[in-house]
């Protein structure tokens, strides 16, 4: 806490009495709060000659960057597991503790790397069990899932055997274990079968002794696929585990793939199933010698035969040679360019090519101009506005209907408070136009949009033009703002 680095810091003050150096040793040093590490900051600014701070912590990311860049870092690598453990067996000899080496094991990867933590366990397992240390025991207290059920499930998943696979899971959930730990401890017990296909690989094996034994006897019945394939669903079902919703359901399905990946001990093959030759040459198919066609040529015309008279008399000949036909010439039509390509002048060239090639020519002398009434435009105006009402589109509708057109002759015109309420209109021009000049049959017709800046006025009041139209109507208001010194 900050009181306990501001007692620090006047402890820091004073010199050794014996000795040249105070060495202090702050361990976890990453649980400390940020108004602590800035009162800390301040010593370590300046620090005392005669003073050394030894700061311990296991997750240096969580300190600040300040503190770090004034801190000399050292790394130290995490302790194996094989030297946690034979120090575990060293303080059980000295302690008289008969202890299993599988059961050291398990304290020594339980602690992940931290003496500490091994030896915190080991005293709480043996004040539990007593002197005699062993392998059921450790499991028991700790909480874990002992190698035993691992090597029991992947002999139920060998064999195919998914009935008592999710009996063997229900009585390890109703033991309290968490189904989360179960499949990654499978997950894992895969990866240590995968370890012992290969005697280079064997020493990544992390565990005794007498279950190394166990894991290269059943590494044995097990192939590289299966594993692998093994791995990849235990870890996908680790993966979803936090967001589904039925994790039994869940490592159930997971446990039942599992089971479904061999089949009689062969790979299930989840191709498409082509036969083999070998099949028909087992039922006693012979294969069948295709012959090319035979080809009978006709008498050549009259032309062409001619000049063959002499060489050759026969009408109609049988040839079993293959003759090559010449496929039909294509006419390409060299006016019409093809263009390919991605840049951005062939794209220029491919659109003028369309272009080109969908150009209708249209006479506008020649398009329908029939007389309009102003009876006939309304009708078609409100025609138009009942289809936009159908489409959903309200807002385009309500601003056709806000103000009324007028038809002059071809122009249509019609006048908006606003500049926003014009460009609207402009947007849906296009289409209304061509509405209008199809219903009435008159392809003459303009629009003319227009803004009124009288009509927009009147829709816009300041406060003092409302005060003064209301003093219009009511002169006493000009008195009671005397009276009472109103403010406008």
């Amino acid at each position: 806490s900050v009181d306990d680095i501001r007692s620090l810091t006047d402890q820091v003050r004073i010199p050794p009495q014996v000795g040249k150096y105070k060495v202090y040793i702050i361990d976890e040093v990453h649980m400390l709060s940020s108004s602590a590490f800035n009162a800390f900051l301040k010593t370590l600014e300046e620090p005392p000659k005669h003073c050394i701070f030894i700061l311990a912590t296991t997750e240096k990311h969580k300190i600040i960057p300040t503190i770090l860049s004034r801190c000399q870092i050292f790394d130290f690598k995490r302790i194996t597991v094989k030297d946690a453990k034979d120090y575990l067996k060293y303080i059980a000899k000295e302690q008289n503790i008969e202890a299993e080496d599988d059961a050291l094991h398990i304290i020594a990867q339980k602690a992940d790397g931290a003496m500490r933590d091994a030896l915190s366990i080991f005293d709480r397992v043996v004040s539990f069990s007593g002197n005699k240390l062993t392998r059921q025991a450790v499991t028991e207290n700790l909480n874990v899932l002992d190698y035993e059920i691992y090597f029991e499930s992947t002999d139920l998943i060998l064999d195919n055997k998914i009935p008592e696979l999710l009996l063997q899971l229900n009585t390890i959930l109703s033991k309290g274990f968490d189904s989360h730990h179960y499949i990654t401890g499978l997950a894992s017990h895969f990866r240590d079968l995968l370890v012992c296909k290969t005697p280079e690989t064997v020493e990544l094996l992390e565990v005794g002794e007498d279950t190394q034994i166990k894991y290269l006897d059943q590494s044995k019945r097990t192939t590289v696929p299966f594993l692998l394939k093994g791995i990849e669903l235990a870890n996908e079902c680790d993966l979803n585990f936090k967001s589904s919703k039925n994790h039994r359901l869940l490592v159930e399905l997971c446990i039942m793939q599992l089971a479904s990946i061999n089949f009689d001990g062969e790979k299930k093959n989840n191709d498409r199933f082509i036969i083999p030759p070998s099949y028909f040459k087992s039922i006693g198919i012979n294969p069948v010698k295709v012959e090319k066609p035979v080809i009978k040529e006709k008498e050549k015309t009259a032309a062409l035969a001619e000049p063959m008279q002499q060489t050759n008399q026969v009408g109609e000949i049988t040839s079993a040679v293959e003759t090559v036909v010449k496929p039909p010439e294509i006419k390409i039509n060299k006016s019409s360019k093809s263009v390919s390509g991605l840049s951005l002048k062939s794209i220029k060239q491919k659109k003028e090519h369309q272009l080109k090639q969908l150009e209708v020519v249209i006479n506008e002398e020649e398009l329908p101009k029939d007389d309009v009434t102003q009876e006939q435009f309304i009708e078609a105006w409100n025609a138009y506005i009942e289809r936009l009402h159908l489409k959903g589109e309200k807002i385009l509708a309500s601003i056709l209907e806000m103000e009324t057109p007028v038809l002059e002759g071809i122009n249509i015109k019609i006048t908006y408070p606003n500049e926003t309420l014009k460009l609207e209109l402009e947007r849906e021009q296009y289409n209304l136009m061509g509405f209008l000049r199809k219903e009435l049959n008159n392809f003459d017709l303009k629009l003319d949009i227009g803004v009124s800046e009288e009509v927009s006025k009147k829709y816009a009041f300041t406060p003092r033009e409302k005060y003064d139209k209301l003093k219009e109507k009511n002169p006493n208001l000009e008195l009671l703002k005397k009276t009472f010194g109103l403010d406008l």
